[in-house]
């Protein structure tokens, strides 16, 4: 079939989201609203491409967008801020087409590499990034035989975090979230997100993103913000605040909590998200009865000969990590956005 490679423009995003809600390979990290939501928190450049028959009939999409750093590299990625991305497509002929723009685009651009978030391989022969890992699990409609599929140690720390006296609530903002999201991840090392960034997100996906928060004696310990998408949950910004350490059970609870109310919402699949194999997250993913399946981050070399290695575990950012879970809170808040929005 004859298709031409066209730009996603504010005109077409609804036509793109009917299309990613019905491919089966399609996920809430591929929605056109990333475009506006990267644009707006960022000031990345997007390039959303777009397969259109000669009747108008989308056939096949990719969320592409450039991350320019001198501390991070140049990339041209399907999705920055995103677990998951890649091209979607009706036809092997139709991702071809896609991926020899996406190179051409990478090319000239000049940009380091291509990197492809794909969550199954596409065999094209590129290079891999073996490191991240996710992990999805369907959910019973009985409440019951969710909490006995977690096994037992775990379980026994929702139902000590139950005994504490934490509660769970919905949020209709997103500065109780950001106040415990920003100590959690400055604890961790890393630059914290801006708060505008979850203003957009919030504001652009509507009802399609909310924030539960975890209390104790009416203080916020924890909280998650989540994504939902088809039957689907993704819990994506998560964190818990210093003191939830004096607290048994914090994380646990708020994580059966969120898939207790998901299933009252009726929503059949948690999807736990990615993480790098060997981390702290990836074994409590997998002790709280998830099974990991490998991601396929895939890249197209252009201006290096080595697949970008921007993580954490990478020993050049070891002591950049380690002095940033020395500084105050309020400069970490204040800095780390301008790193952030680089990280991608």
């Amino acid at each position: 079939m004859e298709f031409s490679i066209k730009s996603l423009d504010t005109d077409n995003h609804k036509r793109w989201d009917d299309y990613v809600y019905g491919h089966i390979h399609g996920t809430f990290f591929h929605r056109a609203g990333w475009q506006t939501v990267i644009q707006r928190a960022f000031g990345h450049q997007t390039y959303f491409l777009m397969a259109e028959s000669g009747q108008g009939d989308i056939l096949g999409v990719l969320p592409l967008v450039r991350v320019k750093s001198r501390l991070f590299g140049h990339t041209l990625v399907s999705t920055p801020f995103c677990v998951y991305g890649g091209i979607i497509a009706d036809s092997p002929a139709v991702e071809a087409g896609l991926a020899k723009a996406a190179c051409d685009l990478a090319e000239s651009l000049g940009v380091d590499a291509l990197e492809l978030r794909n969550r199954t391989a596409s065999h094209r022969g590129w290079p891999e990034k073996e490191l991240y890992a996710t992990f999805r699990k369907t959910l019973h409609a009985d409440h019951e035989e969710n909490l006995k599929a977690i096994p037992n140690r775990q379980r026994a720390m929702v139902r000590k975090g139950i005994a504490e006296g934490l509660e769970s609530e919905w949020c209709d903002g997103i500065n109780r979230l950001y106040r415990v999201y920003s100590e959690s991840v400055k604890n961790l090392g890393t630059p914290v997100f801006s708060k505008k960034y979850f203003s957009v997100l919030r504001e652009v996906f509507g009802k399609d993103c909310d924030v539960l928060m975890i209390t104790h004696q009416r203080q916020d310990v924890a909280g998650v913000l989540s994504f939902y998408f088809r039957d689907e949950v993704l819990p994506y910004y998560g964190g818990s605040r210093s003191v939830a350490r004096t607290i048994r059970g914090v994380n646990h609870f708020m994580y059966w909590e969120l898939m207790r109310h998901s299933v009252d919402r009726n929503f059949k699949v948690f999807d736990f998200g990615r993480s790098k194999k060997g981390s702290g997250p990836y074994t409590f993913k997998k002790n709280f009865g998830f099974d990991a399946t490998p991601l396929h981050y895939e890249y197209f070399l252009v201006g290096t000969e080595t697949v970008p290695d921007v993580n954490p575990n990478n020993p050049k950012y070891r002591f950049f990590i380690d002095m940033w879970k020395r500084l105050p809170l309020g400069v970490a808040n204040t800095v780390g956005p301008f790193l952030a929005r680089n990280l991608g």
